[in-house]
């Protein structure tokens, strides 16, 4: 009796594949033919409209040499960094004492995340009206006597870019909390009752057994928030406007500034690709590491 051949791998599951084919096309169409024009135009001297008169790295020079995109990229490097640290940092110290089984979790876990469901634009007005020297944290502690305390992040350049990093902590804080509870929550009660018996200190069972089982929910994390950091522009626009002068600008106000406001298409191309090769230089070796090294030992 004949054996029936299994079908080709490429037959399974032909409807779904079918019926993903508008989405595979949007996606290379929209995104990568949008980038792949954004980058063919970034060598132009495209000014108001785009032009195909080709400058070679023309842009890219100017862009290097102009202050206003080097302190752009030094407030991203700021930003992101301490971002990312204190948003884990911060997130997983909340996540476990809520994990302690403490009263009212669900009442202060709404609290923690009600941030998140506002916008940048939202967070960035009340943080600014909050760190406002004439009504905000300044003045109140004035009023109670403390007639030398400052407080004005927001008014001086040198530390602006950190009364920004406050109210982005205080907006995205509240999600990273959550994703570390449902990470703790999902630890086996066998492993904290083991690690009793056994007398290992609780820092120790955070360090050395919780936290490495919880490493895809970290990389959630830092997915998040990363893309939070390099999408950084409606908190600043709404906070700062980039000021005072341009102590605040981040590369995608940048961007703006160049394409919308001095309407010069090729700085602004130039501007964008460098932030897509950014994220390139960051993610390329993450998936690599994180689905290379699984699929060898496969």
């Amino acid at each position: 009796m004949a054996v029936a051949k299994r079908p080709m791998r490429w037959h399974r599951n032909l409807s779904a594949k079918v019926a993903a084919i508008p989405m595979i096309a949007t996606a290379l169409v929209v995104f990568l033919g949008g980038t792949a024009w954004t980058v063919l135009y970034s060598f132009t001297s495209s000014k108001l409209l785009p032009k195909e008169k080709f400058v070679g790295l023309a842009q890219y020079e100017r862009l290097w040499s102009s202050s206003k995109w080097l302190i752009s990229i030094e407030n991203l490097a700021i930003y992101g960094v301490f971002s990312l640290i204190f948003a884990l940092l911060i997130g997983f110290l909340l996540a476990t004492l809520l994990d302690q089984k403490i009263r009212f979790e669900d009442t202060f876990r709404t609290i923690f995340l009600y941030p998140f469901a506002l916008s940048f634009i939202v967070t960035g007005l009340a943080w600014q009206w909050i760190l406002n020297p004439d009504f905000g944290i300044q003045h109140v502690v004035r009023s109670m006597g403390f007639e030398s305390f400052a407080f004005d992040p927001l008014y001086n350049s040198d530390i602006v870019i950190y009364g920004v990093l406050i109210a982005g902590l205080w907006h995205e804080t509240g999600l990273i909390m959550c994703l570390m509870l449902a990470g703790l929550r999902g630890i086996d009660e066998d492993i904290w009752k083991a690690s009793r018996v056994d007398g290992i200190p609780t820092w120790k069972t955070y360090f050395f057994i919780v936290i490495p089982m919880m490493r895809g929910i970290f990389v959630t994390a830092v997915v998040l928030i990363a893309s939070g950091i390099i999408k950084v522009y409606d908190l600043i626009v709404a906070q700062t406007g980039g000021g005072p002068g341009i102590a605040s600008e981040v590369p995608a106000k940048y961007v703006y500034d160049a394409m919308f406001l001095s309407q010069n298409l090729g700085q602004g191309f130039a501007a964008s690709t460098m932030m897509l090769l950014s994220v390139i230089i960051v993610v390329v070796p993450w998936a690599y590491i994180e689905f290379g090294g699984k699929a060898r030992r496969v």
